[in-house]
């Protein structure tokens, strides 16, 4: 299968001195779903940019499918938690994804008709190719979720990251958002940052927890450690519209 998908060792980074990741290692296989879990102010969003090759880290070594992140940025895909997109813009759903094969020096080229048909393969893949024509202002928060998605697919990555893909969205399109990412595992390598805990654990392969320091399990199980650092105490969840413990409740001392 070659290099792994994602591999880390030692990895250290500070804001002005102040520690935000703390001797983090891991490594994510090709393949790959993981996701990743952590408090706000844990380091989740840090630790992409680092992946990404936005930022650069303070000490370690990070290797994206056997490069510097910056060297392998073409062959990775990333949604924003934050797109920054005025939706008022009056642009429509087909030129939103065509801004996804504008990189490096061809950003100010022309699209050629490898570009469209790439375009219209990602539409049909999410489901909005119907929709190509569309504003994107006149989408529901689920559909201009798909479009930045698909943006993110027409690089066509070997590996997608989603920073918190289902923030202000309604359940039923969270549900149908991880149902389609688990059919796009099968070609893509996937890691996602969420909150939500009861859902990415029918769907992931590995899990991960964030908090300065990082805990990986492999085989997507949520463990005590991991609640643990992220929230300091069991958690009842409820997941699917049935409430269930996953930590054993706390002992009496």
């Amino acid at each position: 299968m070659g290099a792994p998908a994602i591999e880390v060792k030692g990895l250290q980074f500070s804001y002005n001195d102040t520690p935000i990741l703390e001797e983090v290692t891991f490594s994510v296989e090709q393949g790959d779903f993981l996701g990743l879990l952590g408090p706000n102010g844990g380091g989740k969003t840090t630790l992409l940019k680092l992946l990404l090759g936005i930022l650069k880290p303070c000490g370690g070594v990070i290797r994206v499918l056997g490069e510097v992140p910056h060297n392998a940025k073409h062959r990775v895909g990333y949604m924003p938690q934050n797109t920054d997109f005025n939706i008022n813009f009056p642009i429509s759903v087909l030129e939103i994804v065509l801004m996804g094969r504008l990189y490096g020096s061809r950003i100010w080229g022309r699209h050629s008709r490898k570009d469209h048909l790439k375009a219209e393969e990602v539409l049909k893949k999410v489901g909005m190719w119907e929709h190509r024509y569309t504003p994107i202002g006149y989408l529901s928060g689920g559909q201009r979720q798909r479009v930045f998605i698909g943006r993110a697919l027409a690089t066509d990555p070997e590996i997608l990251f989603l920073d918190e893909p289902t923030a202000s969205v309604d359940p039923e399109f969270e549900t149908d958002l991880f149902d389609f990412l688990r059919e796009l595992n099968k070609e893509v390598t996937i890691l996602v940052v969420t909150h939500d805990i009861g859902v990415i654990s029918r769907y992931v392969k590995s899990v991960a927890c964030v908090n300065r320091t990082m805990i990986f399990h492999k085989g997507g199980e949520i463990t005590p450690e991991m609640i643990d650092m992220a929230y300091g105490c069991p958690v009842d969840l409820v997941a699917h519209g049935l409430p269930h413990r996953v930590l054993p409740a706390h002992e009496e001392e």
